[in-house]
């Protein structure tokens, strides 16, 4: 009794579907052929004409690409994308590839129109006869959702595109029938395998290819290439990752397709289909968490939007900005940059070698290129991502590049008041009184507006007494800038570091204090770097530049900003201070941290030790660290100096980078600029060697008739007043104290200053 009901009810089933298989076959026959003809129905004749008023022009944009990131050199170091695609040309296809997507899909492919009318009868034909449904659409239609479903950018678009209705197939249909026109079947073809979706997020046939077998599209064999074929009609339920039974049951259709179809023998097919599926994975990755120079990476990315956006990103709407971030992902950019793997490098080892990467306290270093602003390097001591004890901020940089508030400058930023200075003429040899404390009024902001009073004090007490610009500068005294800067302007003062490119990291206006020479406002370390690449480059200011060249998915460049390079400073008043700054590696602050070149530097310790930084360069590199903690760093100060481990990480990376690259001095300046001489260090030298030294200095020597014991031979300097390595006036008498030979009678020993105590 079960048997015939069964029976009954599939007889009628078939019979059902074997009448909507006439009416639809008919309909369509009546659409494409018969619009005009009276007997298809008045409802049949309305469908086709309305079919044939449609738009039939498809208006998509190119199928979403791959943007592609390379450094200096034209290495690949970062993807961006949304859609794993890596677009070919027909020709970088593997044949057997081609054979076996037009076999299982559209097997009469190069034989009909847009619509195979003899294919979708027979599809019909086949619908009835089993509860498994053919489809009926060609490569072309196919092709033609593909890229609609593709260009769909809200989810009700997508719906629309996908929605199954009579109205969405005739469009789709209608398209097709323009594209047949305008399109060779190789062109079609190659569009298809481009943008159809392989599962497991490959979209296109290279993607697809290398994602399962990690190999070209161009050197598939048969087995790998049914596969492929077969994963196209439902991409979830036969995706060999997830599904490799079902996966290895739809790639055997495929191979008995082929040999149906006399392409491939019945003997291929089944040596082919008797092997399992062996698949050489490869994970799609992309974006900046897996390139290898990740805060590069976010840096670059940011340039870019400001490209695509014609540089006005960050005032665009959120949705806008959505839009420019959806061209970079999907527009298949070339993207060439400024990265030196070598500096990166170096910068990566230096900072983790000081900072341990899971610490709370964070390193950060840029580096940047004189004469040309190019960014050589971004780091940090943390890892890129979003686990614990890593960041996706990019410390190093400030908001608009993926940033935060910065730090603190600290004391590198007394150079833009010594430039300052040197530019308005005050003499080198300048000096003025600095106690352990002292207070400066009268200032008075770009506005014309009172500051108020001006009290800061040295970080050492002993740092008191009289300096000038060489030696303020080399020992870092903060109430000799205090009162440098009420010489020289304190909007004068603001305005050379603006013109040296520094701005507040977070964006907002610099503020114009007095204490902005202490470093107080906050900063970011790419713009610190290039600011002392512009000193470097003997005054020529280059803002900094990450990216060079950007070609779109057309191979057609993209307009790029301007150079920003401009000279801020006379060449001489840039050559003098690079003179200077060369004394704090040498006999200031930083002293013992030179790099066997030519180098100069700034140390920066913030107020309260809450950050500490270094900022230096030679002719050809520039770089900034800054170490603090950014979980707040007025609550967890790290009580370290700008020579601690700023000037540790500094001094590697600038080592390391610069390896067998050209060590060039710095260009003297010629111009007079009221400068002081230093004693030079005589000690042990015979009086002949040390009068000699002493004029070469542009000064003049005087011997002590008393000689003073000393375990020193006979006639040996012992000593010299003022001491070595004091800066005085040019010209000045220098006393040489010479050695009796003898060490008893000793009377005391020399003052701090290098001096002897005694009169003579």
């Amino acid at each position: 009794m079960h048997d015939a009901k069964e029976g009954r009810a599939n007889a009628f089933s078939t019979l059902f579907r074997l009448l909507v298989a006439g009416v639809v076959a008919g309909v369509l026959v009546a659409f494409i052929a018969l619009p005009g003809i009276g007997s298809a129905g008045l409802t049949a004749r309305d469908a086709a004409t309305n079919f044939q008023n449609m738009e039939s022009e498809l208006k998509t944009s190119k199928p979403s690409a791959q943007t592609k990131v390379f450094d200096a050199n034209g290495k690949q170091f970062a993807t961006f994308f949304d859609k794993y695609r890596e677009p070919i040309r027909l020709d970088q296809v593997a044949p057997i590839m081609k054979t076996a997507i037009v076999d299982i899909e559209d097997s009469r492919f190069y034989e009909h129109g847009a619509l195979d009318l003899k294919g979708t009868i027979r599809a019909l034909a086949k619908n009835v006869e089993s509860e498994q449904t053919q489809g009926g659409s060609t490569l072309t239609q196919q092709y033609v959702k593909n890229l609609l479903v593709d260009n769909a950018k809200t989810d009700a678009e997508y719906r629309e595109v996908t929605a199954p209705t009579v109205g969405r197939k005739l469009r789709e249909l209608s398209y097709a029938l323009d594209l047949e026109k305008k399109m060779t079947k190789d062109e079609i073809l190659q569009g298809y395998l481009n943008i159809a979706y392989f599962g497991a997020g490959a979209y296109g046939i290279e993607a697809a290819s290398r994602r399962y077998f990690s190999k070209p599209a161009k050197d598939l064999n048969l087995e790998q290439a049914a596969l492929l074929a077969g994963v196209t009609q439902n991409p979830a339920a036969f995706d060999p990752i997830r599904n490799g039974k079902d996966a290895r049951k739809r790639r055997d259709i495929v191979l008995y397709r082929m040999a149906e179809l006399k392409h491939i023998t019945k003997a291929q097919a089944d040596a082919a289909a008797a092997k399992p599926i062996e698949l050489n994975r490869t994970d799609p990755a992309g974006g900046c968490e897996t390139s290898d120079a990740p805060y590069f990476c976010e840096y670059v990315k940011f340039d870019v939007l400001n490209i695509l956006s014609d540089g006005k990103y960050w005032s665009l709407k959120d949705k806008e900005r959505q839009d420019v971030f959806n061209k970079l992902n999907r527009g298949g950019y070339t993207i060439r940059t400024t990265l030196d793997r070598k500096a990166q490098k170096a910068v990566d080892r230096a900072l983790r070698n000081y900072v341990a990467p899971g610490s709370t306290r964070v390193g950060a270093e840029s580096m940047v290129e004189p004469g040309t602003g190019h960014v050589k390097a971004i780091g940090l001591s943390k890892r890129y991502g979003a686990k614990k004890g890593r960041t996706t901020l990019n410390l190093a940089a400030d908001w608009a590049h993926g940033g935060g508030g910065g730090v603190s400058a600290g004391s590198t930023f007394k150079i833009f008041t010594l430039i300052a200075a040197l530019d308005q003429g005050i003499p080198v040899s300048t000096s003025m009184p600095a106690g352990a404390q002292t207070t400066v009024t009268g200032l008075t902001d770009c506005k014309g507006n009172g500051t108020g009073v001006f009290s800061p004090r040295n970080s050492d007490p002993a740092e008191k007494g009289a300096y000038n610009l060489k030696t303020g500068t080399w020992h870092s005294v903060n109430t000799f800038y205090a009162h440098l800067e009420k010489r020289v302007g304190l909007c004068e003062s603001v305005k050379m570091a603006q013109k040296f490119g520094m701005k507040r990291a977070d964006g907002r206006p610099f503020l114009e204090v007095p204490s902005q020479v202490l470093g107080t406002n906050e900063v970011d370390m790419v713009h610190l770097a290039a600011a002392y690449a512009g000193i470097a480059a003997r005054g020529k200011y280059c803002a900094p530049v990450s990216v060079t060249e950007v070609i779109d998915g057309d191979g057609k460049k993209v307009k790029l900003p301007k150079p920003d390079c401009r000279q801020v400073v006379d060449q001489p008043v840039a050559d003098k201070v690079n003179e200077i700054m060369q004394g704090v590696l040498t006999v200031g602050t930083a002293r013992g941290g030179g790099i066997g070149r030519p180098a100069a530097g700034k140390t920066g310790t913030c107020e309260a030790h809450t950050c500490a930084l270094f900022a230096g360069h030679t002719p050809n590199m520039a770089a900034a660290v800054a170490y603090w903690d950014p979980r707040g760093p007025v609550r967890y100060p790290v009580n370290v100096f700008g020579a601690d481990q700023p000037l540790s990480i500094w001094r590697q990376s600038m080592q390391n980078a610069l390896s067998g690259r050209p060590a060039p001095p710095f260009a003297r300046s010629l111009e007079d600029f009221g400068d002081t001489s230093t004693v030079p260090d005589v000690r042990g030298m015979s009086v002949g060697a040390a009068m000699a030294a002493i004029r070469a200095a542009d000064l003049q020597g005087r011997i002590v008739p008393q000689p003073v014991p000393s375990d020193l031979p006979k006639g040996k300097v012992v000593n010299t007043s003022p001491g070595a390595n004091a800066e005085v006036p040019p010209g000045s008498t220098v006393m040489i104290f010479m050695s009796s030979g003898r060490k008893q009678g000793v009377r005391g020993r020399p003052g701090q200053n290098g001096n002897w105590p005694w009169p003579f």
